[in-house]
């Protein structure tokens, strides 16, 4: 099963061409949302306003080599290893999701494209890195929905709690789910139940793709376009143009102790029992 191309199996249902009309279909509906919330939400506005604002008020000069290097750690920090997250499991649970979403999305095109029959034999990689692909997703997505998210591990909200900012997670969770359904009854045979998995594997997927101006969606593209400037501030000075404190401002030794005191054993001889708190 984990070797078998399900798209390649479709075929002979389902016209390659018509799948490969599909992705494209996505591929623009992943363009046109995400042109259309840069206008509309005025986000590209904003940071190249913000960008001008932090270069007029920094402190030195960045050098073109100094600036290399900070693009280098964005890739590497906050891109590859999603460095911005202070909490591992959400790290762990957010880098399951973003390259099983990628390995899925990435062997989708490339099984539908140049492997859509029995015709032309699959490679067995492709196959396996949908699969893993996916479970990947589910994994990830699923431990961040039930554990992880504030709302419900630190505000005690029900994990069925659905709003429009969880368009993202669940219509991606809903198409690696439907999408490992269909495939597995189409292995087994299951003619008619594999095509409504197929239906609901469609349906989730074009709302993936097509929510994008409300969703989350388009905020993976302007992450590192953000990390990418604060590390600039950071190294000229500009600091975002916000004050900065140090450790001879009280408010800075204040917020210190906290820390000190946060980090400080939960029974501290008093009887007394604290849960450590989460950070986000």
């Amino acid at each position: 099963m984990f070797t078998a191309n399900p798209f390649a199996e479709l075929s002979a249902s389902i016209s390659p061409t018509v799948m490969q009309t599909y992705v494209v279909v996505m591929a623009l509906l992943v363009v046109g949302g995400t042109l259309f919330d840069v206008i509309h939400k005025g986000s590209a506005a904003y940071f190249f306003k913000n960008w001008r604002s932090g270069r007029e008020n920094a402190e030195k000069k960045v050098s073109s080599g100094q600036k290399m290097s900070i693009a280098v750690q964005t890739a590497v920090v906050d891109v590859m290893a999603s460095g911005e997250f202070c909490n591992p499991k959400r790290r762990i649970a957010h880098l399951l999701g973003m390259y099983g979403f990628i390995a899925f999305v990435v062997a989708s095109a490339v099984m539908v494209f140049s492997y859509a029959t029995p015709a032309t034999p699959t490679p067995a990689i492709w196959p396996a890195l949908w699969y893993i692909g996916a479970l990947m997703v589910c994994l990830g997505g699923y431990w961040f929905w039930f554990f992880i998210r504030v709302d419900v591990s630190a505000e005690g909200q029900s994990p069925f709690r659905f709003v429009q900012a969880d368009i993202f997670i669940v219509s991606m969770l809903a198409s690696a789910t439907f999408a490992l359904i269909w495939a597995y009854l189409q292995f087994r045979g299951f003619g008619t139940w594999s095509m409504v998995f197929l239906g609901l594997f469609l349906i989730a997927t074009t709302i993936l793709f097509g929510s994008i101006p409300w969703s989350k969606f388009s905020h993976m593209f302007f992450k590192p376009a953000a990390a990418f400037e604060k590390r600039v501030c950071k190294a000229d000075g500009s600091a975002e143009n916000l004050p900065t404190q140090t450790r001879d401002d009280p408010e800075q030794q204040k917020k210190h102790s906290m820390e000190l005191l946060l980090d400080a054993p939960m029974d501290m001889g008093l009887g007394i029992k604290r849960e450590r708190p989460n950070h986000y």
